[in-house]
């Protein structure tokens, strides 16, 4: 995919084409509000206005499926999202697995200790 000064300039060109589109607009009316109009004039005027509308159309289209691959996390081309969710992951498990031996280095702890107790508790008895 494109880099973000690309993705950029791609907008600023189809903001350009929206403002022809507008303009084309604007003329086609102009002619038509005049009293002696040019049916020519009109139809190239709309027919530019259409070209544009497509145009535009078909690269917003273009940018927002970009856009909505790029905000719900699929995959894409130069994407590092992949491989930085999964050294997330990694790291989340590592944590957990630290966490559960950390729980159960205290609990051999306290079974050992309570062991310890209970031999003396006995020699006490005897």
């Amino acid at each position: 995919m494109a880099a973000p000064m690309e993705r950029i300039q791609a907008l600023e060109l189809i903001e350009k084409d929206i403002i022809t589109c507008l303009q084309s607009a604007g003329q086609a009316l102009l002619e038509l509000s005049k009293e002696k109009s040019s049916l020519k004039q009109v139809e190239n005027q709309s027919h530019q206005f259409l070209k544009s509308l497509g145009n535009v159309e078909s690269k917003l289209t273009e940018q927002i499926n970009y856009l909505t691959q790029v905000s719900t996390g699929q995959p894409y081309e130069n994407s590092g999202y992949a491989s930085q969710k999964v050294l997330q992951m990694a790291w989340h498990r590592l944590e957990h697995a630290r966490s559960r031996v950390k729980e159960l280095e205290r609990s051999k702890n306290k079974y050992l200790q309570d062991q310890e107790q209970l031999k003396g508790n006995v020699s006490n008895i005897l």
